[in-house]
């Protein structure tokens, strides 16, 4: 069972990986963040479209590794719909899955990352994105980086 479940999982992220979603820049995006992480050299940008408190919709452009491309676009995916504080709490979920791998709470897809907490050097690349969203919402214009993040 143990087995089928990570196999599922590999399948999920490596889709997600060939071919991501929502990955084209936005032209009506109304906040965007830019994020590196050195230690694997993913760069990416995301886009959001931001009516009132809700995120209408997003998308992502860069390269990375498969995990950081799995990561955003799973990202882009769940994050449409909801509102700044939701977004904020699925971080926190996520953050919390990717270095624990504890799941707390109705993340979806997004358990996919549950496992990489087994393997610090990719803690960074599935919580980039994640960063990257969290600077958008906030408004910050210098670009955001995985270097605070714990292995």
């Amino acid at each position: 069972m143990f087995d089928d479940v990570n196999d599922l999982y590999q399948q999920v992220i490596l889709d997600h990986c060939r071919k991501p979603r929502n990955f084209h820049e936005l032209p009506a995006a109304t906040c965007s963040a830019q994020g590196h992480n050195p230690l694997c050299g993913d760069n990416l940008k995301l886009f959001l479209t931001l009516e009132g408190e809700v995120i209408k919709d997003a998308s992502f452009v860069g390269s990375g590794c498969c995990i950081s491309k799995a990561s955003a676009s799973l990202l882009t995916d769940n994050i449409k719909g909801k509102t700044k504080a939701e977004a904020e709490k699925t971080f926190e979920r996520v953050r919390e899955m990717v270095t624990t791998g504890t799941v707390n709470g109705d993340v979806g897809k997004l358990a996919v990352f549950a496992g990489v907490h087994k393997y610090p050097a990719r803690v960074k690349c599935a919580i980039l994105s994640w960063h990257a969203l969290m600077g958008a919402l906030k408004g910050e214009a210098a670009p955001v980086t995985t270097e605070s993040e714990q292995n």
